[in-house]
């Protein structure tokens, strides 16, 4: 039987889902580099040959760390699906003569790296500058067109956005952004491998989206993702999915696939990824590629990942389309042959529809929640009135336990502050998109209030939630961020 080694971390597809589908395939070894989410540790020793998690001594040096391991299990195949290890896995996978992500990965996780490469390319994408210091902060500020968005050139989540309407606001964005995203890597939601990766930002204008033009119906976001996978450099679209609004600034609320985009308009949105995925050069790896859209057909490249999306957008895939993208993916890092569709499905090819949301203490027009809740699926479950067939579910490992207090929303910390993520299964997007609204509208009012205190206004600062908060990957930005 082959071997894999799974290097884990923040972020990403559920643990749970990813070890079912690659244990199924391969002898798995887990290296853990951030602990295993309560709900999904037994099962990771059951279904995992091993499981390892490192000291800091033997992290310092992460590729080395990697590499070593992968020899000690004799591995077949390296792989990761956290924003935070990609580039160590890939330079690991070099060095081991495996398929990987290759040299090129650091380019899809460095955004300032990312907007130069597209730019060489002619890419649609915001104008942007790319700072490290208050001065060259400032610099940016004075070359490029209020409003902007300031954000850490290695995040992900949308941790530590900030709009700046005016130079007089740099300062205030620049030490607000520096401290989220210093107590975010405290927390595990941090680039593991380049030491320096804290101290990067990039600032771009803030592009208008216009959503209307693109979809029949109100109630969808202004960006869509297209979701898919390069093997032997050759990008290949799996499927395009699409969003709610977000919420102030630029974080994530809902996922949807799939997007109910016309057929003509999906091929150009398809095509545009595939110049961005081949831009950068990857090699062996999932992709996933946001893009915001405009009026008169305009789009704009916000980012792309060098694996897959997170949060729920992978099991969606696989309910929907029928795809186990984690299983088609070590198949293909193990050399076995694997039928990735011939071109993008959408929705004439779905079974249905999903989507996950990302619980945030906002309504529906983007303001806090007036009072404290306490988070409790089971009273959610039975209180709010869904379409008929449609399936809500709580997803354990990305998920404060019930009974706990819903966080503030900190604009700052973006996702890093949700209280749950919720998966529906529905007939069709349309559906999953009404319900979700239903939900987001049914929140304040049906959960149990906390014992405390009135909520501050959503634009005042918290403290990101603790590390069990896991992050639901994509943000977005309407101008440019890494999902």
């Amino acid at each position: 039987m082959s071997t894999v080694l799974l290097v884990h971390a923040k972020g990403g597809p559920p643990l749970g889902h990813v070890l079912s589908r690659a244990a199924a395939r391969a002898e798995v070894h887990l290296l853990a580099l951030s602990a295993p989410p309560p709900a999904v540790a037994e099962s990771a020793r059951s279904l995992c040959a091993s499981v390892v998690m490192p000291t800091d001594a033997e992290r310092s040096d992460l590729v080395a760390l990697i590499v070593s391991r992968a020899e000690a299990v004799g591995a077949d195949a390296v792989l990761t699906f956290s924003e935070y290890a990609v580039v160590a896995v890939a330079e690991a996978c070099e060095a081991l003569g495996l398929a990987g992500a290759g040299g090129a990965a650091a380019l899809a996780r460095d955004k300032r790296m990312m907007r130069h490469t597209w730019h060489r390319r002619g890419l649609p994408q915001p104008a942007f500058r790319p700072v490290t210091t208050r001065a060259e902060l400032h610099e940016a500020v004075a070359a490029l067109h209020a409003p902007m968005l300031l954000k850490a050139a290695w995040s992900a989540g949308s941790t530590a956005h900030q709009v700046i309407g005016s130079p007089r606001e740099a300062d205030a964005a620049w030490r607000r952004s520096r401290e989220t995203m210093a107590a975010s890597a405290r927390l595990g939601f941090a680039e593991l491998h380049v030491a320096e990766a804290a101290a990067h930002f990039v600032v771009e204008e803030i592009v208008t989206g216009d959503a209307a033009q693109w979809f029949d119906e109100a109630g969808w976001g202004d960006y869509v993702s297209v979701e898919g996978v390069v093997t032997g450099g050759v990008f290949r679209p799996v499927c395009v999915s699409g969003r709610m609004p977000t919420v102030q600034p630029f974080t994530e609320r809902a996922g949807i696939t799939p997007a109910l985009l016309p057929a003509d308009l999906q091929d150009r949105v398809v095509t545009l990824a595939r110049e961005a995925v081949d831009a950068l050069g990857l090699r062996d790896c999932g992709t996933h590629t946001e893009i915001k859209l405009g009026a008169d057909g305009r789009m704009w490249l916000i980012e792309t990942a060098a694996r897959f999306g997170g949060a729920m957008t992978v099991p969606q895939i696989e309910e929907v389309f029928g795809l186990d993208l984690v299983g088609m993916l070590v198949d293909h890092l193990l050399g076995r042959p694997v039928a990735w569709p011939e071109r993008a499905l959408g929705p004439e090819q779905a079974r249905g529809a999903a989507g996950s949301l990302v619980v945030l203490a906002v309504d529906g027009h983007g303001e806090a929640w007036r009072d404290r809740r306490v988070w409790d699926f089971p009273v959610v479950r039975e209180a709010v009135a869904l379409s008929e067939g449609s399936t809500l579910s709580v997803v354990p490992e990305s998920s404060l336990p019930d009974g706990s207090t819903v966080p503030v929303y900190d604009p700052a910390g973006g996702a890093n502050t949700m209280a749950a993520l919720c998966l529906l299964s529905a007939a069709d997007a349309r559906t999953v998109l009404r319900d979700f609204t239903t939900l987001v509208d049914a929140l304040p009012v049906v959960l149990p209030p906390a014992a405390s205190a009135t909520a501050p206004s959503v634009s005042a600062p918290s403290q990101p939630a603790p590390a069990a908060r896991l992050r639901a990957r994509s943000a977005v930005r309407s101008e440019g961020a890494p999902a």
